[in-house]
């Protein structure tokens, strides 16, 4: 198949990481792809020298005459077969450029911000395929009024070369952070924000340290509520032992330095990339039983599921794992197993694949 991707954001987070995984991937299945990128965003940057044809262009929005023609003349240079976009802004333009060339269009939703009326009743009409990334998702827009058969799951895709286990850099890590290899490493990767529940988690990690000398936390992340988090920190009587720092593009080192992460969030997610990518790079995982998180994980074999904002619930299962070597051990290995499984690249490639040749 002839795959134009359309995905023109200027970001880095995780929407941009599923679209270039996804491209990557189908272009070493042996599809032929092509992409209309941003240049020198974090997309174009990830899809370069790849192997993917590129070409310039920007939606400001779903108007921006630019983004229009951008697509209009990669399709006429391309031909595709099918146009792919993950961006809502992109949503309406791409819709009627497809209808246009007669060319089949599958759109991806992963955010719940919710879609203007007429977006969410008639783009999963028009799309040939519409998908989401979760299960928890796909229930979501099936409540408000979309047919079932309008609406179909992909989980994000995970590469496997990139997120691994690496002695070496957890080794490397942990000494520029001051960390002893004794030290037990409880990470958080995410958006400083009081609903991504970091001032919960850190009371329970403070209380686990009161009676680990040996534990210590890293936060990783950037927010609105940054300066409070760690001034909440730097007065909670364990200071000393929370390193904080800022976002960084290349997560593996944080993840290498850590012994379990904790995603803690108390709002909806769609999903829990950070758990998959955590799980790949051999760290148990603790996260909230909420939304779509209970997906990425299989409770009680690579991590554990717990109630979200219960600061005691939190705090014993932070002891628990902390004081189980062999438990993190089988975690470690499981996890990967499944991540495997699941979500690796080669995996939803072939997923993917089977979904654009069905029959609509």
């Amino acid at each position: 198949m002839r795959l134009l991707f359309v995905g023109t954001n200027r970001g880095g987070g995780g929407t941009e990481s599923h679209f270039v995984t996804l491209a990557l991937a189908m272009h070493k299945t042996g599809h032929t792809v092509a992409a209309v990128v941003y240049p020198g965003s974090p997309i174009h940057t990830g899809l370069s020298g790849s192997g993917v044809q590129l070409y310039n262009g920007t939606f400001r929005n779903a108007v921006d005459p630019r983004g229009i023609i951008a697509v209009l003349k990669a399709s006429g240079n391309f031909h595709p077969d099918w146009i792919i976009s993950s961006f809502s802004k992109e949503y309406w333009p791409l819709a009627l450029i497809a209808r246009a060339l007669r060319v089949k269009l599958a759109l991806f939703k992963h955010m719940d911000f919710p879609l203007r009326p007429t977006t969410r009743y008639f783009i999963p009409r028009l799309a040939d395929r519409f998908i989401v990334i979760s299960e928890f998702m796909r229930e979501r827009f099936i409540a408000s009024g979309i047919p079932p058969s309008h609406i179909q799951v992909l989980y994000n895709p995970l590469d496997l070369d990139y997120f691994h286990v690496d002695p070496v850099l957890r080794r490397t890590t942990r000494e520029s952070w001051g960390i002893n290899e004794t030290d037990l490493v409880l990470g958080f990767i995410g958006a400083m924000h009081r609903d991504k529940g970091i001032f919960m988690l850190a009371e329970a990690v403070n209380q686990a340290m009161a009676r680990l000398p040996n534990l210590k936390a890293v936060w990783i992340g950037e927010g609105p509520h940054s300066a409070e988090f760690a001034a909440y920190i730097a007065n909670s009587g364990y200071g000393a032992r929370h390193i904080i720092h800022k976002w960084s593009t290349d997560v593996r080192p944080n993840y290498a330095a850590m012994d379990m992460l904790a995603m803690p969030t108390t709002k909806t997610e769609t999903f829990g990339r950070v758990s998959i990518e955590a799980q790949a790079s051999g760290v148990p995982v603790l996260c909230s039983k909420l939304g779509g998180i209970p997906e990425t994980l299989q409770p009680d074999v690579t991590g554990k599921l717990l109630p979200p904002g219960d600061i005691p619930a939190w705090r014993d299962a932070i002891l628990a794992m902390a004081g189980d070597v062999q438990l993190r051990q089988r975690m470690q290995e499981q996890g990967r197993s499944w991540v495997t499984q699941q979500f690796s690249a080669p995996v939803i490639a072939r997923q993917f694949e089977r979904m654009l040749e069905q029959q609509s």
